[in-house]
């Protein structure tokens, strides 16, 4: 069986999941459960559409607990206090300055995990962030994305703390 792929987290990730699974396993799990109950006192589950939709949130739930287990047994946590600023790196907040656009734009570095492009958080997978890891502020960075090739000079290195 191949290694598991590690899931790359930021301490802020870490919390967030541990959070989530603490409201899955305590207040979902319970709520669902009464949902379940109640819907058996109506009598017939065989036309009680309350029934099936408690049990389909039940099996979300379940799945979702799985799934954030997994990640966290396979989790590999970035001290960003200690990222080292000088090369961009999981944990850096980057100003970079987009050549064609002519504007800055700031990211996040995060594991996949964690990634959201609303949140400005972009993964050390993503085509865009593969492209910046390991350069230096003022380097030119060429990124292959699929509308073609865009350049982006890297402006600021932070630790994103």
């Amino acid at each position: 069986m191949a290694a598991e792929k590690k899931n790359i987290l930021t301490y802020e990730g870490l919390k967030k999941l541990e959070d989530e699974i603490q409201d899955l396993k305590v207040v979902r799990r319970k709520e669902v459960a009464d949902k379940i109950k109640e819907a058996r006192e109506q009598g017939d589950l065989s036309e009680n559409a309350e029934y099936d939709a408690a049990k389909e949130e039940q099996r979300e739930i379940e799945a979702r607990i799985e799934e954030i287990e997994k990640i966290l047994k396979n989790a590999e946590v970035v001290d960003e206090e200690e990222v080292d600023v000088d090369t961009i790196n999981i944990g850096c907040k980057v100003k970079v300055y987009d050549m064609e656009y002519d504007e800055e734009l700031e990211f996040r570095i995060v594991g996949s995990t964690e990634a959201s492009s609303l949140e400005g958080k972009i993964s050390n997978e993503s085509p865009v962030g593969k492209a910046l890891l390991r350069h230096k502020t003022g380097d030119v960075v060429q990124v292959e994305t699929q509308a073609g090739v865009i350049e982006y000079k890297v402006l600021e290195i932070q630790k994103s703390i």
